[in-house]
């Protein structure tokens, strides 16, 4: 990430693209990459000039009375679908004790999907297989939160896979995007996950298989390296994924999403996650519009 004296002001993009400076705000809304420093939006002059080259822009922009405001997120709820992820619980504290109350709502990653789509949630949680760049026609933006590890936790030692058809496993539905790295690993060494899956116990959640083998209840799960250490668990990588909240991008100018960006580039989230086995937060607090090169 560039310094923050090498990015681009509100005033010099506005000059850049030959706008008012108070419709850059409105493009946000349609995906112009930008961060948040402090209170004030940054851009990269390369994003910027990447962005433009991509015809997102409209032609009546220099039209636009420089009086009329942007109006983001006037009805979409402020909810947040996702996993809970240690992570997602860390932000949403912090997010919270900095004034501002984002509704959690359980989801893996399709369904979560499907929620923003409709307009259910204002954000959802995106990990594995990578992230859409739009989503029934609306632009994506994605708020990176952290690299994390995911693989197979257990009491003592992590069997091997070619054990798990003769045990008990904790595992996730196949809309999680987390179970594909399970799914690739058997298939590597020559099993049939549906027939391991099969006996399976389907769990909703990293932290309903963590609490499942730690109670004895099941002999290996497949879930984050954060949650199996909270709970003391042995854990073998399966994955290094990257971790964040996908926004409609028109939705950036939304108070709950402008108290997100503010929390996940703070030093608070940045000090307590980085403290945590299993996560990186390299890039942290990072907007990303993807799709954008």
């Amino acid at each position: 990430m560039p310094a923050p004296s090498a990015l681009l002001t509100t005033s010099e993009v506005a000059q850049l693209l030959r706008v008012h400076p108070k419709h850059v705000y409105r493009l946000l809304k349609r995906g112009l990459p930008a961060r948040r420093v402090g209170s004030e939006w940054r851009f990269d002059r390369a994003e910027v000039a990447a962005w433009s080259a991509t015809g997102q822009r409209t032609e009546d922009a220099e039209t636009v009375a420089p009086d009329v405001a942007p109006r983001a997120g006037a009805t979409t709820p402020p909810l947040l679908a996702a996993n809970g992820d240690r992570v997602v619980l860390t932000f949403l504290r912090l997010l919270r004790e900095a004034g501002t109350l984002l509704g959690l709502v359980p989801a893996d990653r399709d369904s979560g999907l499907a929620m923003l789509a409709a307009g259910q949630v204002l954000a959802t949680g995106s990990h594995a297989g990578g992230f859409p760049s739009h989503l029934g026609g609306e632009r994506l933006a994605r708020l990176h939160l952290v690299t994390r590890a995911v693989g197979l936790v257990a009491k003592g030692r992590v069997p091997d896979l070619r054990e798990l058809p003769f045990l008990r496993l904790a595992s996730r539905p196949g809309s999680a995007g987390v179970r594909r790295y399970l799914d690739d690993a058997l298939t590597g060494a020559g099993l049939d996950s549906r027939e391991v899956h099969a006996k399976a116990v389907v769990c909703a959640s990293h932290l309903e298989v963590v609490s499942r083998v730690a109670r004895g209840d099941a002999d290996v799960g497949l879930a984050s390296r954060a949650w199996g250490e909270a709970l003391g668990l042995a854990f073998h990588p399966l994955a290094q994924e990257a971790y964040g909240l996908l926004v409609q991008a028109r939705e950036m100018g939304h108070p709950a999403v402008v108290a997100a960006c503010q929390v996940a580039q703070g030093k608070a989230f940045r000090t307590e996650v980085s403290g945590i086995p299993g996560y990186d937060v390299t890039g942290v607090g990072d907007v990303k519009y993807d799709g954008v090169t």
